[in-house]
């Protein structure tokens, strides 16, 4: 839903009476994630979508009776259901929907005025919906800040606000979207204990490229397309230029290790190593591979890869260490060109991300998407 942000936003500001279908939980295979929305105006105007197309009139339908009667709801969607099989959902999986009316006097809608007004400044929070439990808990929604502070409530107690608030925080800290159910008792579900969807927003992941070659270039702006925020950086300032890397968030020209010891990384954060020459990348990676960030890759052939193991084991890097190193960089799919290399080291980095093998669809069994599959070890 935080993809219709600026949309919603406006809706709000010119006073409009709608209702947001969301996605709750996926099983098997579907088209659309947690979170993923659709919203219909009372005129009738539709924006986003909950399943590629599947399912898309019947839910549309549903928001519309949901701005009628001003009661939210729930629906499933499955391939086992007679009645999704006749909207069109035959991909083999099953979608939870929450419908919620954001009509004039509701309660939901100065929340989520606040969430996509504070959201908006790419600023962390996470709106939080009732999707299961007691009825008249239905669709209610928090705002919930990294501090723990929160706008608006479930019409219930206030203990039950400030459990559902920590909830929603733990997943925000995590930056993941998800489901929990909350209040007191034991910690699986039981009938009157709410069931929330949290979306969580987040800044968005980093990229940092080192290298400024033409390959740089095209991984910046297939970086870019991925939703990273790309920093550029290389020691050597003439070719360390915006003019060169005019769609970088940032252009760095420092010595790759210094730069990465004194910036920030994370869990999200992915580094690729293009700067080909061991007198930058063997320092840069004996800093690299000490960070607990989600992706190293380095570029060179694989003589290039077997000399700068060698002298990364003098530097005293370990075998664990080393054995997170992806190089050389990228996948095989026979690229040649900047643009066909950024596309095969994208796809390793989606791969690793999501638990993908990289190989063709066509020649596997497992689950397409990552709710079905094993997760990978983390990093």
């Amino acid at each position: 839903m935080l993809d219709l942000a600026d949309d919603l936003r406006r809706w709000l500001a010119e006073g409009r009476e709608f209702a947001v279908a969301t996605v709750v939980s996926v099983d098997g295979s579907a088209p659309r994630g947690p979170g993923a929305a659709l919203a219909v105006d009372r005129d009738g105007t539709a924006i986003g979508s909950v399943s590629g197309g599947c399912v898309e009139g019947a839910v549309y339908d549903l928001c519309a009776e949901a701005l009628a009667d001003g009661r939210a709801r729930t629906e499933r969607f499955g391939y086992s259901d007679e009645d999704a099989f006749a909207v069109g959902l035959t991909c083999g999986g099953t979608i939870e929907m929450l419908v919620t009316p954001v009509g004039a006097d509701s309660t939901v809608r100065p929340v989520l005025e606040s969430a996509l007004a504070e959201l908006s400044r790419g600023g962390p929070g996470a709106l939080a919906w009732v999707t299961d439990g007691p009825s008249d808990l239905l669709g209610r929604a928090l705002l919930v800040r990294p501090d723990g502070t929160y706008t608006g409530g479930l019409g219930g107690a206030e203990e039950l606000d400030r459990a559902a608030a920590e909830a929603a925080r733990d997943l925000l800290d995590a930056g993941h979207t998800g489901t929990v159910t909350v209040g007191p008792g034991a910690d699986a579900y039981c009938a009157g204990r709410p069931a929330l969807l949290v979306l969580s927003s987040v800044p968005p992941p980093r990229m940092i490229v080192f290298g400024a070659i033409d390959f740089a270039a095209a991984l910046v702006r297939v970086g870019k397309f991925l939703g990273y925020h790309v920093t550029v950086c290389d020691a050597r300032p003439v070719f360390t230029t915006r003019a060169r890397f005019p769609e970088a968030d940032e252009v760095v020209a420092d010595w790759p290790h210094r730069y990465l010891r004194g910036t920030r990384t994370d869990a999200r954060t992915v580094l690729c190593v293009l700067t080909h020459d061991v007198k930058f990348d063997v320092p840069l990676l004996e800093v690299a591979l000490g960070l607990p960030v989600a992706y190293v890759g380095a570029m060179g052939s694989r003589r290039t890869h077997t000399d700068r193991l060698r002298r990364l084991r003098e530097a005293g890097v370990g075998e664990r260490a080393l054995s997170r190193l992806r190089s050389p960089i990228g996948l095989d799919l026979g690229a040649r060109t900047p643009e066909e290399t950024a596309l095969s080291i994208a796809a390793e980095i989606v791969a690793a991300r999501h638990g993908g093998t990289g190989a063709p669809l066509t020649t596997t069994t497992a689950p397409i998407h990552r709710e079905n599959r094993q997760a990978p070890a983390a990093a």
